[in-house]
């Protein structure tokens, strides 16, 4: 048996944020959580972080639940842990047996002011939040819901030998952004139901880019932690660029040019087959209409895309621009697959993103 990735999530710091979730604290409460998992095995560990936090952050307690069935979480065999400011805790196996696709259902007791938590801001699923130390409660008396995950980067499960995981490692694209909440709609779960073995975990960030900082640290800067580190991963798919291109105009920045997302591109191929990783990069995906959306960026698409369709720099390509456009306009998305922003795509059209992915050259 190998420690596999079942579920994995990117964290952001609560500092580096536009439009989204808030950042916030919390301080004698609970935070439960559901967590998607990408693939199932014998048992499982949950991975919590204080990666981005500027003090100590205290769990005074910590439970998970599958179904009817629940279990305690410990630390080391204790029941309360701290995790330093900066990071990141493995809880202790736990033997209860998880199905790929299964829910499994995170409550943390934070008893202590935490001061802002490290978080994923758009992860198309909500947090309860309720009054004191709850964890064992069998239904939340929660007083908020918000659409984040707080304190928590994954879930590895227990897998047979030879399990093969892939990593999609992207933006708003794979983490879901404009799919229906908490339906498991994103693209790398309709991915996931088309594999008939191995799974593809989800490392997207909403809002995230290539080349600069800004939501999250960037793709080149978070390869290692979020790619390299998975347990028994054999490839990588890349959606990146949307951002590198609308954001500039937003925040006051120099515009990308075709040549730097082109060498971005370049590096991380060469990290991934460094690694000895296949990696699939997928077209950047239309945004033509959107409010970050300007002649010069989608002229930029345009060229990129170009390159990445008839580069050898990739092991496969999967032409998500062409799956999601509108033919009568290429630079839009489908009014049927459009989420309503002009730069997101609804449940079909994350559908239709992971309908581009060549199984045979996925090969999970």
């Amino acid at each position: 048996m190998i420690w596999a990735a079942g579920f994995r999530t990117a964290v952001i710091s609560p500092h580096e944020q536009l439009q989204f979730s808030e950042p916030r604290g919390f301080a004698d409460q609970t935070v439960r959580q559901v967590l998607h998992l990408a693939g199932g095995g014998e048992a499982f560990r949950v991975r919590l972080t204080n990666r981005f936090g500027h003090t100590p952050l205290t769990v005074g307690a910590a439970a998970v639940a599958v179904g009817h069935r629940q279990a305690a979480l410990a630390f080391g065999g204790a029941e309360r842990c701290v995790i330093p400011a900066g990071a990141e805790v493995v809880t202790d196996p736990v033997a209860l047996p998880v199905a790929a696709g299964a829910d499994l259902v995170l409550s943390l007791y934070f008893p202590e002011r935490t001061g802002l938590v490290t978080h994923s801001h758009k992860p198309a699923e909500v947090a309860r939040v309720a009054a004191g130390n709850q964890v064992t409660s069998p239904t939340l008396p929660w007083t908020e819901q918000v659409e984040a995950r707080f304190a928590v980067t994954g879930v590895d499960v227990l897998a047979a030998p030879g399990t093969a995981v892939a990593v999609a490692f992207g933006d708003s694209w794979f983490e879901g952004v404009g799919t229906t909440t908490s339906a498991n709609h994103r693209s790398v779960d309709y991915l996931n139901r088309r594999l008939k073995r191995g799974w593809t975990v989800n490392q997207g960030i909403a809002g995230n880019r290539l080349l600069r900082d800004g939501v999250g640290e960037h793709a080149l800067s978070r390869f290692d932690r979020d790619v390299l580190s998975m347990p028994a991963l054999t490839h990588v798919l890349v959606h990146f660029g949307i951002n590198d291109l609308g954001l500039p105009g937003m925040l006051g920045e120099p515009p990308v040019t075709a040549g730097e997302l082109v060498e971005g591109f370049r590096a991380l191929a060469d990290r991934a087959h460094g690694a000895g990783l296949r990696i699939l990069a997928a077209t950047i995906g239309p945004f033509g209409g959107a409010g970050i959306s300007t002649p010069e960026g989608l002229a930029v698409r345009r060229e990129v895309n170009d390159w990445i369709r008839t580069t050898d720099t990739f092991d496969s390509v999967f032409d998500v621009a062409r799956a999601v456009a509108n033919p009568d306009a290429p630079d839009r998305i489908h009014p049927a697959l459009d989420s309503g922003d002009g730069m997101h795509l609804n449940d079909r059209g994350a559908e239709a993103m992971a309908g581009a992915v060549d199984l045979d050259d996925l090969a999970l």
